[in-house]
């Protein structure tokens, strides 16, 4: 129980960083917003917190993997800090993440064929998962490049992170979250899923340990 709270705590912290890079995201918007938000990834890197997105490409063993839990309970809390100061700011941040928000559940057409906005969210999850584990493996050998340049890579992408995602939906506004409750939980699950995945594709298809 002591090692969940351990780990519960570092996740606040990891969230509330993501959720300070979101915050400037929103505010600036673009490419210069996108490259901001690495800040947010070299924080956690430097200070060891526990970012579900950081940790989901690494799992070892069966506890590492029940880790994963309280990472990603600790971050959404931290997101929750963060989003609770975004809704006061005066960018009007609630609108561009609202925005962001109904991007994800909108449907759209790919081709002649209209495909589910949560699916395709969930699909392109999957790039972000790569990014990120890709950029942790090299940050943590002292290599910041990938880093810097994956950050941005993802967003620019418009390949969705599920706890940079949690900032947005709990900045926007909260009867839209209250209204659409089960789609936005949905859409969360398959962004865990694609990232997961994603993070994980080394280890499927390359990595021999």
């Amino acid at each position: 129980m002591k090692q969940f709270f351990e780990i519960f705590r570092l996740g606040i912290l990891a969230g509330f960083t993501i959720g300070i890079a979101g915050f400037g995201y929103l505010a600036l918007g673009g490419l210069a917003g996108a490259v901001l938000f690495a800040f947010g990834l070299a924080t956690v890197v430097n200070y060891q917190l526990k970012l579900y997105t950081g940790a989901m490409g690494f799992f070892k063993t069966r506890q590492d993997l029940f880790n994963l839990l309280p990472i990603i309970l600790g971050n959404m809390v931290g997101c929750l800090l963060m989003a609770l100061l975004a809704k006061i700011s005066t960018f009007g941040l609630e609108a561009k993440a609202l925005a962001i928000l109904q991007s994800r559940l909108a449907p759209s057409v790919v081709g002649t064929m209209e495909m589910n906005g949560i699916v395709r969210s969930g699909l392109l999850a999957i790039g972000c998962g790569f990014i990120m584990t890709t950029a942790v493996n090299f940050a943590r050998q002292g290599k910041w490049l990938p880093l810097i340049l994956g950050v941005p890579l993802f967003i620019m992408c418009g390949f969705p992170h599920c706890i940079a995602d949690t900032f947005y939906y709990l900045t926007a506004p909260w009867t839209f979250l209250g209204e659409n409750a089960v789609a936005i939980l949905v859409l969360f699950v398959a962004l865990i899923l694609g990232n997961t995945l994603g993070g994980n594709l080394y280890r499927l298809l390359v990595w021999k340990k």
